[in-house]
């Protein structure tokens, strides 16, 4: 199938298939014409990408896991990869969070004295 047609099988975008494959995680095959070719696995394979992505992992763990894109992971990828990568994102999350509530709270000081009254 062509990539656009991945596109709507998948529930996504063209553009995003083209950069699941800048990331590494799609392979298509390449039409004489140039043109992208994808077998039907491939509307999977996006799926499982998606869900991943979904859940908080970036293309980089995504690729750590692409023997598991391929098996049906809906209820979590089961391959050996995929609990270490996993197990990373929690720390990434919360130093995220902390790095946020920082922010939040200068805003709040900047918006405190915004609103003082001028002397």
């Amino acid at each position: 199938m062509l990539i656009g047609e991945l596109a709507n099988e998948a529930g996504t975008t063209v553009r995003a298939l083209r950069y699941y494959e800048q990331q590494g995680l799609l392979h298509p095959r390449r039409a004489p014409n140039g043109y992208r070719e994808y077998d039907e696995g491939a509307v999977g394979r996006v799926g499982n990408i998606r869900l991943l992505l979904s859940i908080g992992l970036t293309a980089h763990d995504v690729r750590a896991l692409l023997p598991c894109l391929d098996q049906d992971i809906t209820g979590g990828p089961g391959c050996p990869a995929s609990a270490r990568v996993i197990a990373r994102r929690p720390t990434d999350v919360e130093e995220k969070i902390a790095a946020l509530d920082v922010v939040r709270t200068r805003l709040g000081e900047a918006l405190a004295q915004a609103r003082r009254p001028v002397r």
